[in-house]
This record gives structure tokens, C-alpha cells and sequence, in this order.
């Protein structure tokens, strides 16, 4: 219950920081619209300021008629090709906070300013969302990352293999949640990453042929339920430290005070391994007895390993890969056939 309940408020934090940043990015795509508006609003008031005062020198005969035309059209050339300049600059960073949600991949909210130049030589700074800046790292080595994955799970034992699992293959099912760290290994080029982390494991089997999975003190076996099963399912919660090599290209993104290497659409592949512990089994049962529904759920050892260790890698694109995963540990201790899960499904690992 523990468990569920610390899961559960994990993906509630995380929906509550998503919305929180998009409703940031909104409000400051918003302030830079008002602020392009705002560009423009200026540029013609100077314009306007500037074009009245050559009629005054007109009128003071201080110029001809011609080289007043000359001036103000110098005038309307320069406050066009502002405006021009100063909103291509705004659109830019628009799309960049579309894109990324933030201006600055340094700063702990989504924050920005924005500087004017005034007809006065003043500067108007309209400043949105920035709350603390940190200092800017020239060369970031190591990134984080929210790892997600879910697919299918089973498991395969010697001389046994997947066909010839009493465990149904498509209502098996696993899922992991966790964070993973990047590091770069290389100073001049990043083809080699180290990315380590925590995990939760879920890994779920469910029993076919109404059968259930019994401790009989010394080892675990499937036995057939006296009752007609509408699910049988068991499952393992474990909490691994996994470790990957991932290796792949990137692009290096330079800039006058730091520099990135970014994998943004980009092929990757990691090779690696987890080793953890078990934090709980549980098996859970439906069934109709005397034409009422009832649901059990079974806590106990059910004689698992508590050590996990094993092998994992993953190919991909981008966020998106195949993931694989196969514990080398047995599932069940002292049972006269050896079996280890193995799982396959989907990996999002997403900055």
C-alpha cells in the first residue's frame, strides 16, 4: 500500500509540474505577443515625433520641401526595418518557448526579460516569470531524465521457452518508473554517455488454465483453484539501480558563454544491466463463490528471490525506444525448474 500510494504521488507531482509549466508558457507567450504589439506602438510614435519635427524646420524654412520629403522617408525606412528586426527577435524567442517551454535552459521557472529601447535613450524592461536565475555552465556534462516503460512481461526457463510458458503472453505486463542520470564520458565528443539511476519495477504474470500459485513451504507451484478464476495474477515490486552505456550521435549546440550536445532526434542505443531488491509479491484473485463476487489479495515471500540483478538495453529514437530486460536472478528459490523473467516493451526517457 506504501508503495502504491508513493507511485500514485509521484505521477500526481508530475501532472501538477506539467500544468504548472504550460500554464508559465502560456502566460508569457501571451506577454510576448502584447510585447510585439507594444514594438510596433513605439515605433510609429517615434515616427510620428521625428516626421513633426522635420515639418517644423519645413516651416521654419530651415530645409526645402525636398529635403524634408528625403528625411522622412529615411525616417519611415529606419522605424520600418525596427519593427521588422525587434519582432523577428520576439518570434524567435517564441517559437524557442513553444518548443522547449522556457528561454534558458538555466533558469529554475519559466522566466524571461525583455529590453526596449526608448526615444529618451531609456531602457523598458518587461521582465515575466523569473523568479531565481542560476548561473550559466559552460560545459553541462550531466542531464537528468524521467524514465518511463511498460510492456510485455513473462518467463523462461531452461530447455522452456516462451510457447511452453503456463503464463498467458498477452495479459502479462510490466512497468517501470524512475529518474536516470546522463553523464558524458568523453571531453571532446559525447558518442559515449553513462546514464544510471533508480527504478521501480512492477513485473506481473498472470496464471492460465485456473490455476494459482501456491507456497508449499519449500518451493512455489501452480496449482488448479478449486473455484472458477475470472484473474489470477501475481506480481513483484522491486526497486533496481540500473546502468546503461548508451552510444549513439549528437549534435553539438555552441554559444558565446556555454555549450550543449544535444541527442534531439537522434539514434541511440544503451547496453546494460539493474540489480535492486524485492520490495514486495503480491497475488490477487477473482472468483464467484455461492454467486458473489470476491476478490482476494495474497501477501507473502512465495519463496521469490530478494536479490534482482540483470540485463537490459535498449534501441531508439529520440525519447522513444525498444526496451528489453531479462533478470538473471530466479524468480522462485529452490524450485526444481529455474525460471527468469524477461520483459519486453516501450521506454521513454524524457528531459
Amino acid at each position: 500500500m506504501k508503495l502504491k500510494t508513493i507511485t500514485i504521488g509521484i505521477l500526481l507531482w508530475l501532472t501538477a509540474l506539467t500544468m504548472g509549466v504550460a500554464q508559465e508558457t502560456t502566460t508569457a507567450l501571451e506577454t510576448l505577443i502584447q510585447a510585439k504589439e507594444q514594438v510596433i506602438q513605439e515605433e510609429k510614435d517615434a515616427l510620428k515625433i521625428e516626421v513633426e519635427a522635420i515639418n517644423k524646420r519645413l516651416d521654419k524654412k530651415e530645409i526645402t520641401a525636398e529635403v524634408a520629403d528625403g528625411l522622412k522617408r529615411e525616417a519611415a525606412e529606419k522605424r520600418a526595418l525596427n519593427i521588422e528586426n525587434k519582432v523577428a527577435i520576439i518570434d524567435n524567442k517564441m517559437a524557442l518557448l513553444e518548443r522547449n517551454g522556457s528561454l534558458s535552459e538555466e533558469t529554475e521557472t519559466v522566466g524571461f526579460k525583455i529590453t526596449l529601447g526608448g526615444e529618451d535613450g531609456n531602457e523598458r524592461v518587461i521582465n515575466v516569470g523569473v523568479n531565481k536565475e542560476k548561473e550559466i555552465v559552460y560545459d553541462r556534462r550531466t542531464s537528468s531524465d524521467l524514465v518511463f516503460a511498460f510492456g510485455l512481461n513473462n518467463v523462461v526457463g531452461d530447455g522452456q521457452s516462451l510457447d511452453d510458458s503456463p503464463y498467458s503472453i498477452g495479459g502479462s505486463r510490466f512497468a517501470e518508473l524512475g529518474v536516470a542520470w546522463k553523464t558524458r564520458v568523453f571531453k571532446n565528443h559525447n558518442w559515449l554517455r553513462v546514464k544510471y539511476g533508480f527504478s521501480f519495477q512492477f513485473n506481473g504474470l498472470k496464471a492460465e488454465d485456473n490455476q494459482y500459485l501456491v507456497d508449499t513451504g519449500d518451493q512455489t507451484v501452480l496449482q488448479t483453484y478449486p473455484l472458477d478464476l475470472k484473474k489470477s495474477k501475481f506480481r513483484m515490486d522491486n526497486l533496481v539501480i540500473p546502468v546503461h552505456f548508451e552510444f549513439g550521435p549528437s549534435k553539438k549546440i555552441e554559444n558565446e558563454d556555454y555549450f550543449r550536445y544535444s541527442t534531439y532526434k537522434k539514434f541511440r542505443i544503451g547496453l546494460g544491466g539493474y540489480a535492486g531488491v524485492n520490495l514486495r509479491t503480491i497475488q490477487k484473485l477473482k472468483y464467484k463463490d455461492d454467486g458473489e463476487n470476491r476478490k482476494d489479495k495474497l501477501k507473502a515471500g512465495y519463496n521469490t528471490n530478494n536479490l534482482i540483478y540483470g540485463l537490459s538495453g535498449y534501441l531508439g529514437w529520440g525519447t522513444t525506444a525498444l526496451y528489453v530486460k531479462y533478470d538473471l536472478n530466479d524468480v522462485f528459490k529452490d524450485n526444481p525448474t529455474a525460471v527468469q523473467n524477461v520483459s519486453l516493451g516501450l521506454r521513454f526517457d524524457m528531459d
